[in-house]
């Protein structure tokens, strides 16, 4: 007789456990048939990854596991019956089964691909003409993999059926219903709790394929810690958006689009990098990107950097590639852009990818992100290690909730403050990067300034011009340091936001945003600025180039500073919907297929002329209409077939 359900919680207890057992295992086996592709520094590194494996493990075992769950515990009267202990039985092994056979098949596919298996790996498959044959050659060849996968499948039946529940009847049944209804209502948000990574912080996403590596020193980890049924679900739905294109010849792209790049500047010193991402800023806040615009009664919010501007070098005719903050760092640090689905939130993440702190590691920089969000926020810990920063400071770092925002995290001006702190014990040369905060919504200023910064006409412009005095202290505060005159500080938006003057809720002006480049030492950076055309991702080959690297690397941009007349000026203005090119006399826009929907004039910022029916008889409409589809290929060609370095 029974009224509380122990022993049956404590067999699902352990069943569960074993299905961490054998996930464990076949980690094991991973490493094992795979080492001369990872770099584990011996057992202890192993288990090092393998405990922060667990995270990825929970995530896979509580999806996997769900119908198994609660058919386990749904209060049903006939749980311990042996027919329905044997339904169980069939349901554990039929949900488990494939997902653990996933695991095996990625052991022999590794070799090849390098990462873990993900929804695009799919296509593989749906291509193949005669996949049972593939499959069993796949069998055949690794015979010593899949022999262990049945070891391990008889051994894991074996232990399930070692422990059996007894047969009991309920006598008592209202304490029985309300015991299983209180578990009930307790497992649900503690299995949400483990899919989403043990954390229920603000602006923290669920567990990703990208935070693996968070816990990873070296990219290869990355797949130690993972598991196959984790990244497999994770991907799922992620690559829409991404198929290959047969547009033109391979000649065209590399002579017109010029995927790959390369300079030679000449430098006598390393100069250090201080990169300033800057949070929803577009051009319309600051004075400098408006004195050609005529909108009446503009005022600037931006006195500051303005200035700082005016001392340095600025361009006022660029354009955003992302429209969220993760593809805007992606943007800025790895020169990717963003359409129809961000690179960085897809199934193709894993990917090695040529990058601003890659390319410094291998010049001898020291590489520092920082961003005063929880820790976790928008996956950009794990992102920025991923690209090669070394370290990663935010909220946790910080370690003063005093200056928490109450929302998203620390207030810009102390955490600023640190980061300068920060870099002072960074040697030289360093690449630092700091991403701002406080001009994210709710678009709160701190304490005791939020009455001196009141006087916006919406509540952006407010935290605008806190986030702008904020960088002013910080700047007060590094230019009293030694490696100041020898650096350049770029200072670049992720995306655009809210617009307040009509000309910026214009389709294409609303993309606007300011690239300034300033440094103490003018031999590094001429005072001046140009009206030139460019884009977001031309921040990266632009601070490339002024690093002085000189081999090849990939990149759709192009440096601002180099003056090369066979790259060609142009922007590919993100848009979710369709692949928009400003080049030239024109602005093309093109569906998701390629087929033309537009051509507008450069200065028709709103899209409101179409010119198309001009194509037939205007040859530079042809060419750039050529181009942006020669750039969709490459771009679609480089992510789907891991050619982004």
């Amino acid at each position: 007789m029974k009224s509380f359900r122990t022993a049956e919680y404590k067999i699902l207890a352990y069943r569960l456990a074993l299905v961490y057992l054998f996930y464990f295992l076949a980690r094991i086996a991973f490493y094992s048939f795979n080492q001369a592709h990872l770099s584990v520094d011996g057992i202890a590194d192993f288990f090092h990854l393998a405990f922060y494996g667990l995270l990825f493990d929970t995530t896979a075992i509580i999806y996997v596991n769900l119908l198994f769950i609660f058919l386990s515990v749904l209060p049903l009267l006939i749980n311990t019956k042996p027919i329905f202990q044997k339904v169980l039985f069939w349901v554990y092994f039929i949900c488990n089964i494939p997902a653990f056979l996933l695991d095996f098949i990625d052991i022999a596919y590794f070799s090849y691909n390098k990462t873990r298996l993900t929804t695009n790996d799919w296509a593989l498959v749906e291509n193949e003409h005669n996949p049972l044959t593939l499959l069993a050659g796949f069998l055949v060849q690794y015979w010593a993999i899949f022999a262990v996968f049945l070891v391990s499948v008889v051994l894991w039946v074996f232990l399930y059926k070692k422990l059996r529940l007894k047969e009991e009847n309920v006598m008592h049944r209202k304490p029985y219903f309300i015991t299983s209804v209180v578990v009930l209502v307790l497992l649900a948000p503690t299995l949400i709790f483990g899919i989403r990574g043990f954390s229920f912080k603000k602006g923290v996403i669920p567990l990703t394929v990208m935070d693996a590596s968070k816990y990873a020193r070296d990219i290869s980890q990355v797949n130690v810690l993972l598991n196959t049924p984790f990244t497999i679900l994770r991907t799922m739905g992620k690559n829409k958006g991404f198929k290959e294109f047969k547009f033109t010849t391979e000649d065209y792209i590399t002579q017109n689009i010029k995927p790959i790049k390369q300079y030679h500047r000449s430098i006598t010193k390393q100069p250090n990098i201080v990169v300033i991402i800057l949070e929803g800023m577009g051009a319309e806040y600051f004075g400098v990107m408006n004195q050609n615009t005529h909108i009446p009664n503009y005022r600037t919010h931006t006195p500051f950097l303005d200035s700082l501007a005016q001392q340095g070098f600025y361009f006022t005719n660029i354009y955003a590639n992302s429209v969220h903050s993760i593809e805007g760092i992606s943007a800025v640090t790895a020169g990717m852009p963003t359409f129809q689905t961000a690179w960085v939130r897809s199934g193709y993440a894993q990917r090695k990818v040529s990058s601003l702190p890659e390319i410094a590691r291998s010049l001898g920089y020291q590489t520092l992100f920082a961003h005063g969000a929880t820790n976790g926020s928008m996956n950009f810990d794990g992102y920025t290690h991923q690209i090669g920063y070394e370290t990663y400071l935010g909220r946790t770092e910080f370690n003063d909730e005093r200056y928490y925002n109450g929302s998203w995290g620390i207030d810009d001006e102390p955490f600023l403050q640190y980061f300068a702190k920060n870099i002072n014990q960074m040697k030289r040369p360093f690449l630092a990067t700091v991403f701002t905060l406080s001009s994210h919504g709710p678009y709160k200023v701190p304490e005791p300034l939020n009455k001196r910064f009141n006087t916006g006409d919406m509540p952006m412009h407010n935290v605008v011009e806190y986030a702008d005095y904020s960088i002013g202290k910080f700047f007060d505060t590094v230019k009293k340091e030694d490696w100041y005159m020898n650096t350049i500080f770029a200072i670049i938006p992720d995306h655009t936001t809210e617009d307040y003057y009509d000309y910026y809720k214009q389709k294409i002006a609303h993309h606007r945003l300011p690239i300034i480049l300033f440094s103490p030492n003018k031999a590094l950076i001429p005072q001046g600025s140009s009206d030139v055309l460019g884009q977001q991702i031309d921040i990266f080959p632009t601070l490339v180039d002024l690093m002085g690297y000189q081999k090849p690397f990939r990149s759709w941009g192009r440096s601002l500073l180099a003056n090369k007349a066979d790259e060609t000026p142009r922007a590919f203005v993100t848009n979710t919907q369709f692949y928009q090119l400003i080049q030239g006399n024109f602005i093309y826009v093109l569906d998701l297929q390629g087929e033309v929907v537009g051509v507008y004039a450069k200065d028709d910022l709103n899209l409101t002329h179409n010119l198309k029916d001009q194509i037939a008889h205007n040859e530079e409409m042809k060419k750039g209409i050529a181009d942006l589809r020669a750039f969709m290929q490459d771009f679609m060609n480089r992510i789907i077939n891991d050619k982004l370095q």
